[in-house]
């Protein structure tokens, strides 16, 4: 029996050898066969290894990071790759915070914006006035054909009350009464019609009893201004124009390209549903496809809204579904989902606390609520329940008490139970989106509810000196305050909110760098990033507000070979050129993407 054993043992021995070339003279399989040490300055967001000279990279995987000599001697059969020995490998840069669809219509739609924004091919001049800006539309107007009928809608996006000033339907009607005129907030929020736009979309004044949004004059008739809960009945009419599959694909190539030109590697859309299932995933399949096609993954973070019209009572589940792949989806669907509190911080819906808005077309308001304040937990609960991480849109300082009264009655509730947290949600993520204004209580309470921040990149530069006469001095001081939030302990990530403010994570993170306003000065100095936290919001901490730190958002062994290639070292640059800084490209899974190519 012994002998039996030794023969056995000698027989799987030899094809040991056999199989590593030791007794037929062929190579033995080396460690690095198939993989690539990228040479250059690595800056990791690993606090284990801040830095390094190299990193080795296998099947769209990242193995090592270290001294390239130490690489080569651990990885014998690995490839070197110089490309990149005079440039700077950080991790690919995260936009956690977009809207694809939203995006495929507005870089489709001819602008007016009211100050310079990056464009696909070439920057888009600004219009800083009341005067350039209706110039502007006079001459979009003029180049536009009119159709057949002589009533083709003209559609314009940019405009922004407090740098054009009010706008009226009879402003729209001096520019053309020929044509429906339809001006699009900055916000993305409102919509100001001309008189033939308001007869062509059947706004009448009676549907102000229906919708807040169909604002009327002291006669009952319309002004022309259609806003927020009222949206979705002016698309009636609208919708088929800005749909259009041909237009929409031109704007998500636009999108496409500014997020590569911009070293964007992942990006989440957060609202997904929005503009109705069917539609959004004919667009992602048709124009974004794939990783591979576009240059960037793509996530998606279903809205609550959308859902509930969608699935009703198995809105939760469906969720669910599509994040398991049990039901399909052109983009992987995450397990969280978005909500909102409030309106937008730029068209002056965001809610504010007393005495509401001091000047500008708000003035005398407070703002909007999307969900009551006694609404939110309740409405959050179903999904939080299920194990969803949540996403909540909320900008104004009252909306932040709502939203913070939220989140402690659902911290409540899971320490009570346990069964939030122990059983389904590993970690109960909580993420305010935008977060434009919080006062100091607010963020010594969010900090201690564990709550993470993502925040719009751009309120600060484009509107931080604009707001101060609405905000009056104390709550103007409030606008993103992101050292505050970071020092009480939260992550804090950055996003674009693209197409509100172009998919530039380097100019996001100078922005709160310097905390410079497009006038020229400085807005609450005290709030400025630190290098290293402002290049953490577009890597590691956008990827935490994902639930996807394990996976992205630092260069370490495991993690996946997504890469920012940066012609310069940003911690040996000056904050304020932080945006001029070139972008090579990317690297995705591992394979090289030059913006040249």
């Amino acid at each position: 029996m012994r002998k039996l054993t030794v023969a056995v043992l000698f027989f799987a021995a030899a094809c040991v050898l056999a199989a590593c070339g030791k007794m037929t003279g062929s190579s033995r399989a080396r460690p690095g066969d198939g993989a690539v040490i990228f040479q250059a300055t690595i800056i990791t967001m690993d606090p284990a290894r801040p830095s390094a000279g190299a990193v080795a990279v296998k099947d769209g995987k990242i193995l090592a990071v270290g001294d390239v000599n130490d690489l080569v001697e651990a990885y014998s059969g690995a490839r070197v790759d110089e490309i990149f020995l005079r440039k700077t490998i950080l991790p690919g840069f995260i936009d956690p915070h977009i809207h694809m669809t939203l995006s495929s219509l507005m870089y489709a739609t001819a602008m007016a914006p009211p100050w310079p924004v990056a464009g696909a091919n070439a920057a888009i001049e600004g219009y800083p006035d009341r005067a350039s800006f209706l110039q502007r539309l006079i001459e979009l107007d003029a180049r536009a054909p009119l159709g057949e009928s002589g009533a083709a809608p003209l559609v314009v996006y940019g405009f922004h009350n407090l740098v054009h000033g009010e706008l009226t339907r009879a402003d729209l009607d001096a520019v053309t009464t020929a044509r429906p005129l339809i001006v699009w907030h900055y916000s993305g929020h409102d919509f100001y019609l001309n008189s033939k736009a308001i007869e062509w979309a059947n706004i009448t004044g009676d549907l102000h009893a229906k919708f807040e949004g169909v604002d009327i004059d002291e006669n009952g008739e319309p002004t022309g201004r259609v806003f927020e809960d009222a949206a979705p009945y002016l698309m009636q009419t609208l919708g088929p124009i800005l749909l259009d599959p041909a237009r929409v694909s031109e704007g998500l190539v636009r999108l496409s390209q500014l997020l590569r030109s911009g070293g964007v590697t992942t990006v989440a859309d957060l609202g997904y549903g929005l503009f109705g299932l069917a539609f959004e995933n004919a667009n992602i399949s048709r124009d974004w496809v794939s990783p591979d096609h576009s240059g960037y993954r793509l996530y998606l973070v279903p809205e609550s809204r959308a859902f509930e019209s969608a699935f009703g009572a198995d809105r939760v589940q469906a969720i669910l579904d599509m994040a398991s792949g049990k039901i399909s989806a052109p983009a992987p669907v995450l397990k969280q989902v978005k909500f909102f509190t409030d309106g937008a911080f730029y068209s002056q819906t965001m809610r504010l606390s007393d005495p509401g808005y001091l000047e500008g077309g708000a003035k005398g308001t407070k703002g909007l609520w999307v969900l009551k304040p006694g609404e939110i937990a309740e409405t959050i609960r179903p999904y939080w329940d299920g194990g969803l991480g949540v996403h909540i849109h909320s900008n104004g300082d009252e909306a932040q008490d709502a939203t913070l009264d939220a989140l402690e009655t659902l911290r409540a509730r899971a320490q009570s139970t346990q069964k939030s947290i122990n059983s389904r949600s590993a970690d109960a993520r909580f993420v305010i989106e935008h977060a434009g204004l919080f006062s100091p209580d607010q963020v010594e309470r969010a900090g201690a509810l564990d709550a993470t921040i993502s925040a719009a990149s751009h309120y600060v530069f484009y509107l931080g000196e604009a707001f101060q006469g609405a905000l009056g001095e104390t709550r103007g001081r409030w606008i993103t305050p992101l050292a505050s939030l970071s020092a009480a302990g939260m992550r804090v990530a950055l996003h674009s909110d693209a197409p509100l403010a172009p998919p530039s994570p380097l100019r996001a993170a100078s922005a709160h760098l310097t905390r410079a306003t497009r006038e020229g000065g400085v807005l609450t100095p005290s709030e400025r990033l630190s290098p290293a936290e402002a290049l953490e919001a577009i890597t590691i901490d956008a990827a935490y507000a994902l639930g996807l730190e394990n996976e992205i958002g630092s260069i370490a062994p495991g993690k996946r070979a997504d890469f920012t290639i940066l012609n310069s070292n940003p911690l040996a640059t000056a904050g304020e050129n932080w945006g001029a800084i070139g972008v090579w490209g990317v690297v995705l899974g591992g394979e090289k993407r030059p913006l040249a190519q």
